[in-house]
């Protein structure tokens, strides 16, 4: 009664005088007599608690160009000098503080970049001489530097992904370095002279070195040309990579040689500890090489068809254990998260008193896990508990907030690398789903608690133009999805609203004129009524609605005695011309190019269950079963529609960098076939790849596949300068089998130190525990083991082609030599 007389006041200083007419006696009394009128916030129903205190929220997001960690800094600055001045029992603190992950994440690649460094430093000076070693890893900082120049023309940022490009190149970017450094320091022991050594030794290896590094640039050239919406992402890789690449050419070559003017022989009686130590394991690879590594390529050289096969069966059993399942591909990894999130939906129009019941009960068995798992200091592994009623998103501000039939609850953890007790964020979150159990009469109950989501691993998207259909067809495949092992929340999008009436035009009112809009906007003026006038009263404006009397708009058989006005001026009763029923509405209604869509989803475990293998089955059933439902088509959404788009502009990346690589090796080999030969080191070197996730551990993803297209530039480089180093000493008149034997030899080292230095940069990320670099850990992992395996490659399956290629050139020479004598006999 109250709340309706406050209805007919328009400013506050008539509340106090309102009228108010008792239900009792019919008496009538003054507001101002009979309630307390004050000014203040409502206590609204719907509320959010934080660590089992009533609380309120501000979101504070960047914009533009400002940096994360600085507009963090500044915030935490002002809750701490804020707090002081509040009242007490009131408090200020901050929740999902995103900058906190991206410190994280930038300290790990730091620490990841400066332990990679320190270990190429230690390879090149253990390698090489100390001096050498200096001159050549000077490249790196100023590589580096001219990439730091150009990040802001080409629009990147430091951030997480730009700093694990930097780390990538780590070892590559000295590569070219390596082999010029190591081919003057050749010259040099062979005559003692600096500037005659720095001058052939440069100029020797000068054209391989330089399309080596073009081999690699263009190798990430496809990245640029991703789509998805991660393509953004994995773009910044190459706008790194390929600036760092490009100055580190021009330092090998025209920075590098003036350094290694001034490096002289050195006696062994002026070298201290670390000298010795260094020519001792220079000598040892020499000897290496001599007695031990030639033997070996001599065997291989001589069985070089069954070298052949024996790389060929190993790159079949990668390729079959891939493409059989056997070894699973997940498109994106699960990557456990700092945060866990559980949103609970009941059916709509449930009173918030049910919510509540239930999302208290979620809460109280979430502080039960808050006291159970404790670190040693007797600190809570869970931090932080936020309850949100009314909202199923973490952050209270949500898409769907203000709804009595939806609640969240979310807890903030310890970081894993950080976390002492035994126990994974996973196992948490399921023995907080197991206490949880069964609750009654939900509609969904989900737990999150990963990164790097994309989308519903299983999306099925059905259109059509009739909903009953479409409904009926999404309970069919709802069930299907739920005969899988590892899937779980499987859901519907179809959602029913509250309880309305219904009508449905009869045929006999569609031939007096009558249609379901007609029908409706009568109906809706009857009840709720039409705007006859505007009234401006004050500053407020007053809308004069005629409907029904309310005594005759509140009763079902008031609704179906309704008059309904024909476009021929008659009158008749609603029951006559239309089927009144109560029913379920929809909640919402989605479509797509004017077409009703509905979609259903399921997530899964992606340790028990491989969603390429399910969606694959599911697309076959689904064909199978629309051929009854001749107006529904499906479409695969979610991660299967991102993985199709990822991997069609992969594929066509993938050509495009396979001929650019094919044109660059043409130029210096001057050769057509020889490109082909250097080539087939990329499909072989999948072995290694995938060798080096079964030594992690981990699942083929498509930043593994981001790692094998970097690694395809790489891996043709030193054996583009073994060929062409070949190439040379044919042309200077050796024997083809004596210039391999020689090649193999010479080159080993530069071959050997450019793959450590580059597993060697990668190592420390390969290792890493942390959560924010788990992610990158399978590219790394790609491109490393892949760079290993291809010093294999290079050494020995390089050599052998070399040789099966000279012995098909043999063949096509003698049969075209057969060929013309005949034609010389008959002629």
């Amino acid at each position: 009664i109250l709340v309706r007389a406050l209805g007919q006041a328009y400013r506050k200083d008539q509340f106090a005088n309102i009228s108010i007419l008792s239900s009792t006696n019919g008496t009538r009394l003054r507001l101002g007599d009979i309630a307390q009128i004050v000014d203040g916030f409502s206590e609204d129903p719907l509320y959010s608690r934080f660590d089992g205190r009533p609380a309120a929220f501000i979101n504070v997001y960047r914009v533009g160009e400002q940096n994360a960690i600085t507009l963090a800094t500044t915030v935490k600055d002002y809750l701490a000098e804020r707090t002081e001045t509040l009242p007490a029992g009131i408090e200020l603190s901050y929740w999902r503080d995103g900058s906190k992950v991206v410190k994280a994440r930038l300290n790990t690649l730091v620490n990841s970049a400066t332990q990679g460094m320190g270990l190429v430093l230690l390879l090149l000076a253990l390698f090489l001489r100390p001096s050498l070693a200096f001159w050549v890893s000077l490249g790196i900082p100023i590589s580096f530097m001219g990439a730091f120049i150009m990040m802001p023309y080409l629009g990147v940022t430091m951030n997480i992904i730009s700093m694990f490009a930097f780390i990538l190149v780590l070892g590559i970017v000295v590569d070219d370095a390596i082999v010029t450094g190591e081919n003057v320091y050749t010259h040099m022991r062979r005559h003692n002279d600096p500037i005659r050594a720095a001058i052939e030794g440069t100029q020797e290896i000068s054209v391989p070195v330089t399309f080596g590094v073009l081999t690699t640039v263009a190798a990430f050239m496809p990245l640029l040309l991703l789509e998805g919406r991660r393509a953004p992402i994995f773009m910044q890789i190459p706008l790194v990579v390929i600036p760092v690449l490009l100055f580190s050419l021009i330092e090998s070559k025209l920075i590098l040689p003036a350094h290694l003017l001034h490096m002289k022989q050195r006696k062994r009686e002026n070298m201290g500890l670390f000298g010795i130590i260094q020519q001792s394991i220079s000598h040892g690879l020499e000897k290496y090489v001599e007695y031990i590594h030639r033997p070996i390529l001599e065997v291989v050289l001589h069985w070089r068809y069954a070298t052949l096969s024996v790389f060929v069966v190993l790159l079949v059993i990668s390729i079959v254990m891939v493409t059989s399942g056997r070894y699973k591909y997940v498109f994106f990894p699960r990557i456990e998260s700092e945060y866990v999130s559980a949103s609970l939906q009941m059916p709509e129009g449930t009173p918030l008193e049910v919510t509540a019941r239930h999302i208290s009960r979620m809460t109280s068995l979430a502080e039960q896990l808050q006291d159970k798992y404790r670190e040693p200091d007797d600190s809570s592994v869970i931090q932080h508990i936020l309850v949100t009623v009314g909202s199923t998103s973490s952050s209270p501000r949500g898409n769907s907030s203000g709804q009595s039939h939806i609640a969240n609850v979310s807890f903030e953890l310890i970081p894993p690398e950080i976390r002492q007790a035994d126990i994974r964020t996973r196992q948490l979150v399921r023995e907080w789903q197991t206490l949880i159990g069964e609750i009654p009469g939900v509609k969904e109950l989900s737990f999150r608690a990963e990164i790097g989501r994309g989308g519903e691993p299983i999306n099925v998207q059905l259109t059509g133009s009739n909903f009953d259909v479409l409904n009926e067809v999404g309970n069919k495949v709802k069930a299907r999805l739920g005969e899988f092992d590892g899937l779980f929340d499987i859901k519907n999008s179809f959602e029913d609203g509250k309880t309305e009436v219904q009508l449905r035009v009869r045929p006999d009112a569609e031939q007096l004129g009558l249609d379901i809009q007609k029908l409706g906007t009568q109906v809706r003026n009857a009840i709720f009524g039409a705007q006859a006038q505007r009234i401006q009263r004050d500053q407020s404006e007053v809308k004069v609605m005629v409907r029904y009397p309310q005594e005759e708009r509140y009763s079902l058989s008031d609704l179906q005695n309704l008059n309904i006005r024909t476009p021929g001026g008659a009158s008749i009763p609603l029951s006559e011309v239309a089927d009144v029923n109560i029913g379920k509405g929809t909640s919402k209604i989605s479509r797509v190019d004017r077409k009703r869509i509905l979609n259903v989803t399921a997530d899964l475990d992606k340790d028990k269950a491989d969603a390429t293998a399910i969606n694959a089955e599911m697309n076959e059933w689904l064909t199978t079963l629309l051929k009854d439902y001749p107006g529904v088509r499906f479409d695969p959404e979610g991660e299967q529609r991102e993985q199709r788009e990822f991997g069609q502009s992969l594929q066509m990346g993938f050509g495009i960098a396979l001929l650019m690589i094919y044109v660059l090796l043409a130029i210096p080999l001057q050769s057509y076939t020889q490109p082909l030969m250097v080539m087939i080191v990329i499909p072989f070197s999948i072995i290694g790849a995938l060798g080096g996730h079964m030594i992690m551990g981990i699942d083929l993803s498509i930043s593994s596949i981001m790692g094998l297209l970097a690694l395809i530039g790489v891996v043709v480089n030193d054996s583009l300068v073994l060929v062409d180093f070949t190439n040379k000493r044919i042309k200077e008149g050796m024997p083809i089998i004596k210039a391999i034997r020689f090649a193999g030899g010479a080159r080993f080292r530069p071959i050997l130190l450019t793959s450590l230095t580059t597993f060697a940069g990668l190592t420390p990320l390969i290792l890493e525990k942390s959560t924010q670099a788990q992610f990158l850990i399978p590219m790394a992992v790609s491109l490393g083991f892949g760079i290993l395996f291809a010093t294999f490659l290079t050494l020995f399956l390089i050599p052998s082609l070399y040789l099966i290629l000279e012995d098909i050139k043999n063949i096509f020479r003698k049969t075209i030599a057969g060929f013309t004598r005949m034609t010389s006999a008959f002629s």
